[in-house]
């Protein structure tokens, strides 16, 4: 004979760690209202639920028009952990949509975000600068991560953070100093960086010399990047056994050698032998870089005249497989053999 049995154990595919979600309409309304709860526990399961349904752009662009962007923010001082980090990971979800980006300039998300800059919590902290990378990849997210004020901050959080968080912060900056460099200038942004270029991490490494590149576009940081000895370590950095490293090396090199000062230093750096070991290197954009910094210090007396014998060599790459590195050849060539 059958018996009726009542488990006190939740049905299988209800997870109490989330909170119910209401029908249709009603869904989003009142996670926002649970958002605001004071228990502790409804805002986390608010939360758990939010985060999986904010994937849906409809659905992230619903919750925008409901008023959920208020609460987030607020809940991103809240004292608990956990909330923080849940917080922290939605905006993050946010941010891959179009809508989330537009929401992050409207409701001015960046500055309460960056009070996570010295959370106690490695995750949060961790979810915080993924938020900021991602955002800084348009430029109206730079932009506004710029005139937050926020460069000096990255730049000094890159002496101390963890170095999977260092890797987001020199992405970020890399972004931001395509917009303005004088932030991270007058932070001493060079000299921070420079310790970065020997770090254990080629990452890290690659990303520093990235960087560097972006900082010496203006005079200013062509300058610095010669005044504080930079010069040295990069061209070291042309024998690293990582392509990217050598890649972003080079890049750098070639803007800091576009000034007088910056040739000379290369040239006492002993730079040319490097650069010719490199014209063959198996990627593109080695190879173009590389080319790009030959021609800029063969516009020195001394860099043209040890560059003269190797012409021959040079001409060689132009049936290099890529137009852009056959047509940088040539213009390298015609500096070379330049006569007054």
């Amino acid at each position: 004979m059958a018996h009726t049995r009542i488990s006190a154990k939740m049905p299988p595919h209800i997870d109490p760690t989330k909170a119910p979600i209401a029908f249709g309409d009603r869904a989003l309304p009142k996670l926002n209202r649970e958002l605001a709860d004071p228990k502790l526990l409804t805002r986390q399961r608010a939360l758990m639920a939010l985060c999986d349904l904010l994937h849906d752009p409809e659905l992230a662009y619903t919750a925008v028009e409901v008023g959920c962007m208020d609460n987030l923010k607020s809940l991103l001082a809240d004292e608990d952990a956990t909330v923080r980090r849940k917080t922290t990971e939605i905006f993050y979800v946010l941010v891959t949509h179009t809508i989330g980006r537009f929401a992050f300039l409207e409701y001015d998300v960046i500055i309460p975000l960056s009070d996570l800059l010295n959370d106690p919590e490695d995750i949060c902290r961790k979810n915080m600068h993924m938020v900021m990378e991602m955002f800084s990849q348009i430029p109206a997210g730079a932009t506004a991560i710029v005139y937050a004020g926020l460069i000096p901050d990255l730049i000094r959080k890159l002496r101390t953070e963890l170095d999977e968080i260092q890797e987001l912060i020199l992405k970020t900056l890399h972004f931001c100093l395509l917009v303005d460099t004088k932030q991270a200038l007058d932070a001493n942004g060079i000299s921070v960086l420079k310790t970065k270029l020997t770090h254990s991490s080629p990452i890290i490494r690659t990303l520093a010399a990235q960087d560097l590149m972006d900082i010496s576009v203006p005079l200013e940081g062509k300058n610095k990047v010669c005044n504080e000895e930079v010069i040295p370590i990069l061209v070291e950095l042309l024998n690293d056994s990582e392509p990217e490293v050598r890649a972003a090396a080079a890049g750098a090199l070639m803007f800091a050698t576009i000034t007088t000062q910056g040739k000379y230093a290369a040239l006492k750096a002993d730079i040319i032998p490097s650069l010719l070991v490199l014209v063959n290197d198996p990627m593109t954009k080695v190879r173009l870089n590389v080319i790009k910094a030959i021609t800029t210090v063969s516009e020195s007396p001394e860099g043209r005249k040890l560059l003269l014998e190797h012409v021959p060599f040079l001409q060689e790459k132009l049936q290099d497989p890529s137009e852009a590195v056959r047509k940088a050849v040539r213009i390298a060539i015609d500096i070379i053999t330049w006569m007054p």
